[in-house]
């Protein structure tokens, strides 16, 4: 999965809907002089919902749709008739997104599981007709009430990719190349930085049937937690991932110096980050010979798990599976 189409950050602005007005009403009725207080209450006007569905993998279908409005509440009626409720504008949204207020980016919610609703901004509440504040001594209210206003508010999505295992490199470390070859996924491959300008999905069979979910997240530079480069667009969906497995190619000048700017990168945007599980495959190895690959393995902490490997001569694919597979669970 990667095309212009994969969109992952929205802005828009909900608005939900206005409570009806309560109404103010005596029942008429022939030979009944003075019928009692009979208005209804206003209608609740219409909530803004996000959805979670597994039928979606962006925010594409929202890309669009800069102002999205809920309905108002219907006014009450005589003869004690509430109002019609307005109806809730339902916004679908893969699982993994989060929204955020504009203006304080504030935290509002995260959508997780299929089906899960959460209200965005609330509707109105309807608005109490007269015959709400009838009492014992007063019987006669001449006073309804109007109906709530809705709420208006400028709304961020942004989508965290789910995969059990996010690929973090610099560009042009190999790392759609990999994913090309353990999974079914196309990514686009050529030989300059950032040739993947969006994030890849592809699921990796493993023996027996299993699989687990790799994502190669677009490569990040040195400063990228400042905005350099691609900048922290898509440092976000590394916090999704279970695992993260760094790629470091062998020809790298110092391999460790990278690791640990990648590292740094990570504990700048999220220190969290450094919580997670990692791993490191050192890739393009099929130019190293043994005597190399041991000097190497001597820089490397010593409690790193690591795999030499090479995406073209398939050295070491099947045991980085392994390690991660065992690293997963």
């Amino acid at each position: 999965m990667s095309n212009p189409n994969f969109i992952d950050y929205v802005k828009f602005r909900s608005r939900s809907g206005n409570g009806g007005a309560g109404c103010l009403h005596f029942h008429r009725e022939k030979f009944v002089e003075k019928g009692g207080p009979d208005g209804g209450d206003g209608g609740h006007g219409g909530h803004i919902i996000l959805k979670g569905s597994t039928n979606l993998w962006t925010l594409l279908h929202l890309k669009f749709r800069k102002h999205i409005n809920a309905e108002n509440g219907g006014g009450g009626e005589g003869q004690d008739r509430t109002g019609a409720d307005g109806k809730d504008e339902i916004i679908e949204v893969p699982l993994g997104t989060v929204a955020r207020h504009a203006d304080t980016n504030e935290f509002i919610c995260e959508i997780n599981k299929d089906g899960e609703e959460v209200i965005l901004t609330p509707g109105g509440r309807g608005g109490k007709g007269n015959a709400f504040f009838a009492t014992s001594t007063q019987q006669a209210p001449r006073y309804a009430q109007p109906g709530e206003a809705g709420k208006e508010e400028w709304i961020i999505l942004e989508l965290k990719l789910l995969a059990d295992v996010g690929l973090v490199g610099f560009p042009n470390a190999g790392k759609s190349t990999l994913l090309s070859v353990v999974s079914a996924a196309k990514p686009k491959i050529a030989d300059y930085a950032f040739t993947t300008l969006t994030p890849n999905l592809g699921v990796v069979q493993y023996r027996d049937n299993l699989s687990f979910v790799m994502a190669d997240i677009p490569g990040i530079i040195e400063g990228a937690s400042e905005g350099k480069g691609l900048g922290i667009r898509f440092l976000r969906h590394v916090e999704r991932n279970s695992l993260l497995l760094f790629l470091v190619p062998a020809d790298s000048g110092d391999i460790k110096k990278e690791f640990d700017i990648l590292l740094n990168e990570l504990k700048q945007y999220n220190p969290e980050l450094l919580d997670k599980k990692r791993l490191l495959a050192i890739s393009k190895s099929d130019l190293l010979d043994d005597e190399l690959k041991a000097a190497i393995t001597k820089e490397l902490p010593p409690d790193l798990p690591f795999s030499f490997i090479s995406s073209v001569t398939n050295q070491g694919i099947s045991e980085l599976k392994d390690l991660i597979w065992k690293s997963l669970h």
